[in-house]
């Protein structure tokens, strides 16, 4: 099939730290690829892939300290889009509701993963403007809030089996890595490893509208003795960050779309001790790859039942359930559909 991945411009494809959106679309599309379609990228220039890739703007936004008005690429970035659509069998976004007045005005069939939160009162207007657009969620959680979404599936996040491993190092500090954000619940993840006197590892990220946040409630937490702050870490420096853990906190305090940080740890043989929020209960499954507790009382409890897990088993779940070959297939199928749904003619090709 001919296939079009288009891609926020905010980090490169994948990012260079972090950017759970961004590395999906990047692991989609070199599996894609691998699997014989022919793809085309819709992305900033800084990105690599082996697909063609269309640069719409230099370097992703997040980077460029040079921009002064961050709508002027995403408006440019459909408009190459639609004008190229017909070269295209799907076009598929993940730019949540921004290409649905562009998009529905021509033929060419096109889906939208969206990858975050939908319990948004001010999202279910728009939604309800477009009830046609094809919608895929990434948990069936995610789509809760918004019942009358014409959603075609949902296709859980997948890695490439090689990208993280386990690796032969002790197990002896608790990991958080991700995002220093409220709704992420930092300041739990402390107060867990500290009620359990462990050390805690912090690997994340700390946006400019999360800085006063980390400024007045964590960082003053942050002892670098106890509880270290490592910062952002890419894919090179997971596999050792993970592997070191003897447990994932993901004390979360919103309705998580999807977790991709839990089949990162799962993919090196590390358990997730998680509140059951969101996407949670689909991800982890308890007792084998972690376990889903409800208040910091419980996550400091499951503590000692962790030398009851496998990291084998765990690595074998990941494998079974979320690889990058496993998710581009179920894209593939909602492709085939959607096309020839639309243009039955293409039923020869796809």
């Amino acid at each position: 099939m001919r296939i079009a991945q288009i891609a926020p411009l905010t980090e490169s494809v994948p990012p260079r730290t972090y950017g759970g959106t961004e590395r999906v679309v990047s692991y989609l599309t070199e599996e894609l690829m691998a699997m014989g379609h022919d793809v085309t990228l819709f992305a900033s220039g800084d990105s690599v892939t082996s697909a063609k890739l269309e640069a719409v703007w230099p370097s992703a936004l997040r980077f460029d300290a040079t921009l002064r008005d961050a709508m002027a690429p995403q408006m440019l970035l459909m408009e190459t889009v639609c004008r190229q659509a017909h070269d295209f069998d799907i076009l598929h976004c993940h730019l949540d509701y921004w290409p649905f007045s562009v998009l529905s005005r021509q033929p060419v069939p096109y889906v939208t993963t969206l990858h975050g939160r939908l319990d948004l009162p001010e999202l279910t207007q728009i939604y309800d403007l477009f009830p046609d657009a094809p919608l895929v969620s990434i948990s069936a959680a995610q789509r809760r809030p918004l019942p009358r979404g014409n959603f075609v599936g949902t296709v859980h996040h997948g890695l490439p089996p090689g990208l993280l491993t386990p690796q032969p190092v002790p197990r002896d500090y608790l990991a958080f890595l991700g995002r220093i954000c409220p709704e992420k619940a930092p300041d739990r993840a402390i107060r867990i490893a500290r009620a359990a006197g462990m050390k805690l590892k912090i690997a994340a990220k700390v946006d400019r509208m999360d800085r006063d946040y980390y400024e007045t409630k964590i960082r003053p937490l942050i002892d670098g003795d106890q509880i270290e702050m490592i910062g952002e870490i890419d894919d090179a420096g997971k596999p050792a960050f993970l592997s070191g853990a003897k447990a994932l906190l993901l004390p979360i305090d919103w309705p998580e779309p999807f977790g991709l940080v839990m089949i990162e740890a799962m993919a090196c043989g590390t358990p997730t001790i998680a509140f059951p929020a969101g996407s949670v209960p689909e991800v982890i499954d308890h007792g084998v790859t972690g376990f889903i507790v409800h208040d910091e009382a419980g996550a400091v409890a499951a503590l000692p039942a962790l030398d009851r897990l496998s990291s084998t088993a765990i690595r074998t779940r990941f494998e079974q359930r979320f690889t990058a070959r496993r998710m581009a297939e179920d894209y593939v199928a909602l492709y085939r559909g959607l096309a020839l749904k639309s243009r039955p003619a293409l039923r020869a090709v796809v």
